[in-house]
């Protein structure tokens, strides 16, 4: 009995380390094996036999990004106003050797190396750059860290403002301008929309203006248009009914009545209109004058 309990005792410890010499990494995952206390191979993902007793694994790294979330820190600015700042940290484990061999206890490190990074950034800078420049910080202090972090195997990839807390007393002044910069914006914005309509206001009444002046004087042109027109028309009529009383005389044979009756005719037109007339006084003249025209018409026949 004796002899059998201890068979089941040296195949179960032979079972339990059998067991525990097997290990199984999975993906993104990194360990470090010691043999008698020195580092002895890096182990990726997969199945892996370790020696019992002689090897054991000492470190087990996350290759994934990894976050560091950083309290609050007091900071104080060029000019003198004491601020708390949080920080997230975005760093890769890229040397699982160098992470277990070159820094005791790494996180811890890497935040306070934060700390450090960021006192020293903000001490450069005065309250209204630093609130108003957190790209900037940003990238310096991943510059800064990622450079000191490069040792320990470590690759900071990203580090950001969280939250800026500042006194009271700096809300309340910023409150305040926050509050005069937005009545000034309300303020030129009104003016601007005052100006705006003005300007529209006057350029209608000046388009107006230039519409009526324009119908005026095509409503002018018209009217001389249409007198010039009926001008040349009176015209061309009388020019008409004088060719037509000339050719009359020409085609008929007129006497000397006729031609005396045609010729008082015209000296009574001539009377009623504006110009002086000279007439003959005797009716020898009148008629002498008369057969003067009748040969001129007959000679122009």
């Amino acid at each position: 009995m004796i002899g059998t309990a201890v068979f089941v005792i040296i195949l179960l410890l032979i079972i339990g380390i059998g067991v525990s010499s097997v290990k199984v990494v999975r993906q993104s995952e990194t360990r470090i094996v010691e043999r008698l206390g020195k580092f002895n191979r890096q182990l990726g993902s997969g199945l892996y036999v370790i020696v019992p007793i002689l090897d054991r694994v000492v470190a087990n790294w996350d290759m994934r990004t990894q976050i560091i979330n950083s309290n609050p820190q007091p900071v104080i600015t060029k000019d003198n106003v004491t601020m708390h700042i949080d920080t997230l940290i975005y760093y890769r484990v890229t040397d699982a050797r160098a992470a277990t061999y070159e820094i005791n206890g790494l996180q811890n490190a890497i935040a306070n190396l934060a700390v450090t990074a960021l006192r020293n950034e903000i001490g450069n800078l005065y309250l209204d750059e630093t609130l108003n420049s957190r790209d900037a910080i940003n990238a310096a202090l991943q510059t800064k860290m990622d450079e000191a972090t490069n040792n320990w195997g470590v690759k900071v990839e990203r580090v950001e403002l969280k939250e800026i807390i500042t006194p009271q007393d700096i809300r309340d002044a910023m409150e305040k301008q926050m509050r005069a910069e937005r009545n000034k914006r309300s303020q030129i914005l009104e003016a601007e929309g005052e100006r705006a309509a003005a300007i529209e206001r006057a350029e209608g009444k000046k388009r107006a203006q230039i519409l009526e002046a324009e119908a005026s004087s095509e409503a002018q042109i018209r009217q001389a248009e249409g007198e010039a027109k009926a001008i040349e028309l009176v015209a061309a009529a009388r020019r008409k009914q004088i060719h037509e009383v000339y050719t009359a005389l020409k085609d008929v044979e007129a006497n000397d009545k006729v031609i005396a009756l045609r010729y008082v005719e015209a000296l009574e037109k001539l009377a009623a209109s504006d110009n002086k007339v000279f007439v003959p006084y005797e009716a020898a003249g009148l008629m002498g004058s008369a057969g003067a025209l009748q040969n001129l018409i007959q000679a122009e026949k």
